[in-house]
């Protein structure tokens, strides 16, 4: 069952970034992302903060759902940019980490730099997702 869950993201992963290059908003998001190193071992539990240019920030806490922590549920704060709010869903894979809305459908996926992790969203918008952040509400 995990493998099926697993093929299902990771084809929605590779749709989400070929839509993005017939876009032409590929960014780090190209075909080649299998080329990059794999993504490290980041501890997902805990708050992260959610940025994107001319948008507020919001805050997202991350919680596993695996043994090996490599995926897990999402629980926006509010005021998120683009349509972050409807963020639900994590799991590292390809070479990042998806980020998958309520109905499993790609958000992002985004590349580890420099200790935190970056790239565009689906929509075209580049966000960043780093520790920390903002006090909760």
């Amino acid at each position: 069952m995990r493998q099926g869950r697993f093929s299902r993201r990771l084809a929605a992963a590779l749709a989400c970034a070929g839509l993005l290059a017939l876009a032409g908003c590929a960014g780090s998001l190209s075909n080649d992302i299998t080329d990059k190193p794999p993504t490290p071992k980041v501890d997902m539990n805990g708050r992260w903060l959610l940025a994107a240019a001319d948008a507020p920030p919001c805050g997202m806490n991350f919680t596993t759902t695996d043994a090996q922590a490599q995926n897990g549920a999402i629980q926006p704060e509010g005021g998120c940019p683009g349509n972050f709010f409807t963020a639900r869903h994590w799991s590292i894979e390809a070479g990042g980490l998806l980020i998958t809305n309520h109905k499993d459908e790609p958000l992002a996926l985004l590349n580890f730099v420099g200790g935190r992790f970056e790239g565009k969203a689906a929509s075209g918008l580049q966000i960043t997702l780093s520790r920390g952040g903002l006090p909760a509400n």
